[in-house]
């Protein structure tokens, strides 16, 4: 089961189900946002709220997605209340390309990235639900940051580099009383500055700066334990660089649960009402291949489970220096 969010030919929003090939409007729905904390006011399951609800009329999600008017699959009535964050070093390979920005003088010394990766590998998928390890942590933004599929990706002007990150995200919500839920997962690029961040791993705060985008739609349950996905870069037209790319927990140093346990301890992060979107890492990008991504060029990642492809083209900001008024 999948579910998305679109704009009707009337400029009204709705949420749609997809089993199969066939996808339908919810009923009296215009938000995943309002499903979830309804299915969570009622004590029971997402599929349980949209049986309750009805299905309406059928809607053909590739042509909204062609039309522009898929948005995000899930997002926010305000956007500074919807976290962007991510874990890092979680896959298996996922160290060396991050092991080969960060060598110092001496080629044989295990650099941080690399400790951390191992400390992932020994203690990232704990027994009996304790938790294990904690991973490599940032923050991406709000959602102001988060950019709907087929929406270009605003890479900022003092940006070095735009390069994307083909990975997986988790969905959440947070109920009234405090209880982080998951709604399901969903195709993301965790777009990133990977010059930045080479230059010294200190910087890669601020190489995660950088706008996002996920979706087009969400897988409603459990996560696959071994996904297949592809990654490629359009330009003209044609596919300058594509890979496969590997995720699910077989693919992984860390559980999923230890990855959300580690993010939702944070009493920070279980204020009610917040949404967060939590990127879980990849062992693939162009920029470990060499490829530097001009303006118009588009990522574009899939796989299977996850319905529609994600889509985005790269934009640059012309944004210049700020500059700060005393008051």
């Amino acid at each position: 089961m999948h579910l998305s969010q679109i704009r009707l030919n009337d400029g009204t929003r709705a949420v749609v189900l997809r089993e199969g090939e066939r996808a339908h409007v919810v009923r009296d729905t215009a938000s995943t946002y309002d499903l979830a904390l309804a299915a969570i006011a009622a004590g029971h399951a997402l599929s349980e709220e949209i049986a309750a609800r009805g299905l309406g009329g059928p809607v053909d999600l590739a042509a909204a997605l062609s039309e522009g008017r898929v948005l995000l699959p899930l997002d926010h009535p305000d956007p500074t209340h919807m976290h962007l964050t991510g874990t890092g070093l979680t896959h298996t390979g996922s160290a060396s390309a991050r092991d080969s920005m960060h060598h110092g003088v001496d080629p044989d010394a295990l650099t941080d990235s690399m400790k951390m990766f191992r400390m992932g590998v020994e203690g990232g998928k704990p027994a009996n639900g304790v938790a294990g390890v904690q991973p490599e942590w940032f923050y991406k933004g709000n959602g102001h940051a988060a950019t709907a599929p087929g929406a270009a990706l605003l890479s900022p002007e003092f940006a070095l580099d735009a390069g994307e990150e083909p990975e997986l995200a988790g969905l959440y919500i947070v109920a009234p009383d405090g209880r982080p839920f998951r709604l399901g997962f969903a195709l993301a690029n965790e777009f990133s500055d990977h010059v930045t961040e080479r230059g010294n791993y200190l910087w890669l705060a601020h190489s995660k700066l950088r706008p996002a985008s996920f979706g087009p739609e969400i897988l409603i349950g459990d996560l696959p334990d071994h996904i297949d996905g592809e990654c490629r870069v359009l330009r003209d037209g044609a596919a300058i660089w594509e890979k496969p790319f590997l995720s699910g927990e077989a693919n992984m140093s860390h559980s999923i649960a230890n990855l959300e346990h580690h993010h939702f301890k944070y009493d920070l992060f279980r204020q009610p009402g917040d949404v967060h979107v939590h990127f879980f890492g990849t062992a693939t990008i162009s920029f470990a291949d060499g490829i530097s991504a001009q303006p118009g060029d588009i990522f574009e990642i899939s796989s299977a489970p996850f319905g529609l492809p994600l889509r985005n083209p790269l934009q640059i900001s012309a944004a210049g220096p700020v500059h700060i008024e005393t008051l």
